[in-house]
């Protein structure tokens, strides 16, 4: 189960900030993660919250959103945004796209007290 890895930094991470902040809690954490991340993001958020028993974050709530992959069709040359796969080009129906981005994940925001 690669989402507790997964988890465990991104609790290390919050928990760097909240203490270059001063932070006495963390009380919520924002993830974004890509269309392509090959995350489930129910276990990873879960993984979140048991690798955060122990730590500043422990009753932090952990929230995650799916951001889009970029793909270009080189059928028709279409640039365009994918939300789901399989995909294929909005514009032409075609299904030779070459990916970019949408792998990856990041903490977008944290809330501290």
């Amino acid at each position: 189960m690669h989402e507790l890895t997964l988890a465990e930094h991104v609790v290390h991470i919050v928990e760097d900030a909240a203490r270059r902040a001063g932070a006495r809690r963390v009380t919520r954490v924002r993830l974004a993660l890509g269309l392509l991340a090959h995350v489930e993001t129910d276990t990873l958020l879960y993984c979140c919250r048991l690798a955060a028993r122990d730590s500043l974050a422990a009753d932090a709530d952990f929230q995650a959103e799916r951001s889009p992959a970029q793909a270009h069709c080189a059928d028709c040359g279409a640039d365009a945004e994918l939300a789901a796969l399989p995909a294929s080009c909005p514009r032409c129906g075609g299904e030779n796209l070459s990916l970019q981005g949408g792998d990856e994940m990041r903490v977008i925001d944290i809330g501290i007290s």
